[in-house]
């Protein structure tokens, strides 16, 4: 049986990522429309290698007889057109932080909760965590099962592709602005300071703790989705990288551990792979990770200050894993799972 599936915001990075991504996974849509907003419709986008798609406007599109839709068009939009596409009988798997902490709305890394898709039938909507979220919670996953733990502190290192595609057109506008000596002024509109051979420590807007809301989400989400009991900190970052996050992720651990138990439950853990030679090049950066669909781990070490302690170099592509594939991932599992056994 294939499926009627509509992708919303399929002009966007992500949105386009996930046509890339349905494809490439065999996807068993019967049909796939584009939807975007009225600036964008008559564009074209591609849907595998031959096949290109006409983007309709989704202020005026009717979701009668669509069963999935695959939604990354803002948190705004989102809010007004998710709800409309789940009354209309659809599954919602939004991409947006709109329905993220929702108490009705499962939040789903597959790796990690695949159990909480069954919560979908409430509102309709199943929600994609943050893309820093999803692959620390991939890497924690494995690590909880074996020794509970009991407190995580992370600092990211967050390309510029996390904000979009004009974020990351401005860090190629002022990179290129510095070589033939142009105001950094002339080209700043998306980030509050210069972020061309810089690192901001800011991401998303400030709260009254002093944290940013980026910082807060990665908090309160690996809570719903892994452990209510875990206490997190964070430092978001945003870095002068074009695709792939990275996280230096330092894990306490409530009970006894050691480094060897920890690299074999990395090791066969679903979507991690392990990447850790102690020698010149032996671990994995941004610049590998781009297209790639795993959570990658690399300078696995305990630490010397903490009793059952560990630290942790990870890293992803935001568009995929981050964001394309556990959305798709999702998709899957909702049909696999809960789908076809109903039917």
């Amino acid at each position: 049986m294939g499926y009627k599936v509509a992708v919303v915001g399929a002009t966007g990075n992500v949105g386009r990522e996930v046509l890339t991504t349905m494809f490439e996974r065999e996807f068993p849509a019967d049909e796939v429309i584009a939807l975007a907003s009225s600036r964008s419709t008559g564009k074209e986008v591609s849907y595998g290698d031959d096949k290109i798609l006409k983007v309709q406007d989704l202020a005026t599109f009717d979701f009668d007889g669509v069963d999935i839709v695959l939604s990354s068009p803002g948190a705004r939009v989102s809010a007004q057109y998710s709800p409309i596409a789940a009354k209309a009988g659809a599954v919602v798997i939004d991409n947006t932080s709109q329905f993220r902490m929702d108490p009705d709305v499962p939040l789903v890394v597959p790796e990690v909760n695949p159990q909480a898709i069954a919560g979908y039938t409430k509102r309709g909507i199943i929600a994609n965590p943050n893309c820093s979220t999803i692959q620390l919670v991939v890497a924690l996953k494995p690590l909880h099962d074996l020794v509970p733990i009991k407190r995580v502190v992370v600092s990211t290192y967050q390309s510029t592709s996390g904000g979009g595609k004009a974020p990351m057109d401005e860090l190629f506008n002022q990179t290129k602005g510095i070589f033939v000596n142009q105001p950094i002024e002339s080209n700043r509109q998306q980030f509050t300071k210069q972020i061309a051979f810089n690192v901001i420590p800011h991401i998303d807007t400030f709260m009254d703790d002093g944290s940013t809301k980026e910082e807060w989400k990665m908090m309160v989400e690996t809570k719903k989705i892994l452990d209510p009991a875990i206490k997190l900190t964070a430092t978001c970052v945003r870095v002068p990288v074009f695709v792939g996050h990275a996280e230096a992720i330092n894990i306490e651990f409530d009970g006894d551990i050691t480094e060897a138990q920890i690299r074999k439950a990395l090791k066969s853990a679903p979507g991690v792979i392990v990447v850790d030679h102690r020698d010149d090049g032996g671990y994995v950066t941004p610049a590998e990770c781009a297209g790639e669909d795993a959570v990658y781990v690399s300078r696995i070490r305990m630490d010397s200050t903490l009793d059952n302690a560990c630290n942790l170099w990870v890293v992803s592509d935001n568009l995929r894993k981050g964001a394309a594939l556990n959305t798709v991932q999702i998709a899957e599992e909702l049909i696999r799972s809960y789908i076809e056994k109903a039917a």
